[in-house]
């Protein structure tokens, strides 16, 4: 959000980058602040800053002021578009389009995101988001008492870790017991997300599920299972 108001003041003062005053300096320039803010999101609360300009030349109704499309006065409530922009992006919504799919969905006050706002998001989302690497996985069925269907459920979870050590969870659904093609499902899925390049090596128990789905999406990463090499036959 605070990414989204800082660039919807830099096209403000781009657009007016040629109008100075008399002596030659910008006329609209940058002007710290305004407090801290408070913002309910979707993620909890988020304390935001919305940028001030200030017009060195106009006065009263000619004075070029900077109100947020994003951050209105008084807000307390995000509009979501952290996450709607995004989603937008990813399903294929032209730069050049967004001006228009935001005001169908959330009025005229959308109108300031332009393309090049958009743009400036883009290149943020694409540095923060950049697709991580895992060369080690820990995989494993999670069993649970509850039964919705008649066949057995589990959880399947891979947690990872990067090259600098840093450990996280990588994916998690519901399958069918631990069959191949429920494991093959959640590993596509991390392909499908960014995951181009599997494990170094895979550590596992004997179920062989998951051992034929890792050799079919990512063929002949190194792994052991329980202190064998794989296949796993322990």
């Amino acid at each position: 959000m605070a990414q989204a108001v800082e660039a919807e003041v830099a096209a403000l003062l781009s657009m007016h980058a040629d109008k100075l005053t008399e002596d030659g300096r910008a006329r609209l320039v940058r002007h710290g602040h305004l407090p801290a803010r408070e913002i309910m999101t979707g993620i909890g609360p988020v304390a935001v800053r919305c940028p001030r300009v200030r017009d060195r030349v106009g006065r009263g109704s000619e004075r070029i002021r900077f109100s947020s499309a994003i951050l209105p006065p008084y807000a307390r409530r995000s509009k979501s578009l952290e996450v709607l922009i995004p989603i937008l992006y990813l399903k294929g919504v032209s730069t050049g389009d967004f001006e228009e799919a935001l005001i169908a969905l959330l009025g005229k006050d959308a109108s300031g995101l332009s393309a090049s706002t958009i743009g400036r998001l883009k290149e943020a989302w694409s540095e923060e988001h950049a697709p991580k690497r895992y060369v080690y996985f820990w995989a494993d069925g999670i069993h649970v008492q509850a039964r919705l269907e008649d066949a057995a459920q589990c959880l399947l979870v891979i947690i990872g870790a990067t090259p600098e050590g840093r450990k996280g969870l990588v994916g998690l659904i519901d399958g069918v017991r631990e069959s191949a093609q429920s494991w093959k499902e959640l590993l596509l899925d991390l392909k499908r997300r960014g995951l181009a390049i599997g494990p170094e090596l895979a550590v596992a128990d004997g179920a062989l599920g998951f051992w034929q789905a890792i050799e079919e999406v990512w063929p002949r990463p190194a792994a052991s299972a329980a202190g064998c090499t794989r296949p796993p036959t322990c």
